[in-house]
């Protein structure tokens, strides 16, 4: 893979192509410097936010003693209560042109949230800490992703997307992996783990504010003699935007944490009760594996494909996790598939949206399409907690698996206009 050491996402004579003189030939793989950059501080808040989540289930039903119930509230306010500021955080974004000092406002504060589980403990408490660093996650995301879709190549967005999470998964990894060493080494050590994942999230603030450059796309417009265009946040849900906001939504109310599949399978074999905390690091592993192939793919065959279809990998997940068949190996496929279902779906959602956005509301548009899933997801997760209370682990694993099945074919029908598209680009480039 090559790396652009310059923010220039395209040439004016070749907007698919970018070639100036001294650049490599058509086919070589281009990522600016900022998206290696802010795949650098990813990768350490990622260390930091994994090392806690990675034992957030063990730590809430062991340590605390708490019932499924409240993991389920907390793993839900975990994945969706983000939700409350993303758009926010990305109409700020497009409004002040300032994507990267939003952005460090994000990270920022999800760094001085981890200093409350050094000193705070209960539901409360932890629900406090909780929303503080989720908050932090909605502010910084789209604006984060808009300086990323700023300085990439937008025929290769979604592979600029996947180089991205692939640093970022990189972090994801050894996040839970240093949870698991330090509590290996210090039985009940999780306070050690906070101190390391505030040390991590601290680094990543300052090489955010430090090295990345604040990209401004308005600015640059204004600098090139274009008129200044205004933030029009109604075009943000029209036309096929629309179909990709409904499509995320309905998916994310199917899709449940993977704490949730975790605890499935310690439940149901020694293996991974004994090396819970890896779970997390092998579903990330197999993230970082399938994270820029398939957003190739993606730029190749269409994104809103690949976006649906990649879900086929968290149901087969959700099959395997109560499949009789040998611990190891469930345990080993559903960590695969969850990571293949995360490279098909995360980054490019967002190569997604901001390939369908105008550039005055790139920001906007991919904070919607986050928030979405944020909410669904937050939804999905308390309702999943609900369900498994009431009907049992392995039924309600079921449920899950046969709505998800439904789902998808209905998602795809409702795609259906940008599918055709993808499909008639793709044979035109052929």
């Amino acid at each position: 893979m090559y790396i652009s050491f310059t923010n220039s996402p395209v040439s004016k004579d070749d907007p698919v192509d970018p070639r100036p003189a001294g650049r490599p030939p058509r086919g070589i793989r281009t990522v600016s410097s900022t998206v290696i950059t802010l795949g650098i501080v990813s990768m350490l808040t990622d260390i930091s936010s994994e090392s806690v989540s990675a034992i957030l289930p063990l730590y809430i039903t062991g340590f605390l003693g708490l019932s499924t119930i409240a993991f389920g509230v907390l793993d839900g306010m975990y994945q969706g209560v983000s939700a409350v500021v993303r758009i926010a955080g990305g109409y700020a974004s497009d409004r002040i042109d300032q994507p990267k000092w939003v952005a460090f406002v994000g990270y920022t504060l999800a760094a001085v949230a981890r200093v409350g589980l050094l000193f705070w403990t209960g539901f409360a408490a932890l629900t406090a800490v909780i929303t503080a660093d989720r908050l932090g996650k909605g502010i910084r995301t789209a604006p984060r992703d808009a300086l990323i879709t700023a300085t990439s190549d937008p025929a290769r967005l979604a592979a600029s997307f996947g180089v991205h999470r692939m640093l970022d998964n990189i972090g994801a990894a050894v996040g839970p992996l240093l949870a698991f060493l330090i509590l290996l080494i210090v039985p009940d050590g999780f306070h050690i783990v906070f101190i390391a994942s505030l040390a991590f999230a601290t680094i990543g603030v300052l090489v955010l504010g430090l090295i990345v450059p604040n990209v401004r796309t308005r600015r640059a417009q204004a600098d090139a003699g274009e008129p200044r265009r205004r933030v029009d946040w109604r075009s943000v849900v029209r036309g096929r935007m629309r179909r990709v906001l409904a499509a995320a939504g309905v998916l994310g109310l199917v899709t449940i944490g993977d704490g949730f599949v975790y605890l499935v399978l310690q439940a149901r074999s020694d293996f991974a009760a004994q090396w819970f905390p890896l779970l997390y690091v092998g579903t990330n592993l197999a993230f970082l594996a399938f994270a820029v192939p398939l957003g190739r793919l993606a730029d190749r065959v269409g994104r809103a494909r690949v976006f649906v279809w990649g879900h086929a990998g968290l149901l087969a997940a959700y099959v395997v996790a109560v499949l009789p068949m040998a611990d190891l190996a469930a345990t080993l496929l559903c960590l695969v598939f969850l990571g293949a279902f995360y490279a098909a779906t995360d980054g490019v959602l967002a190569a997604l949206t901001a390939q369908l956005a105008t550039p005055e509301t790139r920001g906007t548009a991919i904070a919607s399409a986050q928030t979405v899933v944020a909410v669904t997801r937050f939804a999905s997760a308390a309702g999943f907690g609900l369900l498994w209370y009431a009907a049992g682990r392995e039924p309600a694993m079921i449920i899950a698996a046969v709505v998800l099945a439904v789902a998808i074919p209905l998602v795809a029908i409702l795609l259906r206009p940008l599918l055709r598209a993808e499909s008639r680009s793709g044979q035109a480039a052929g």
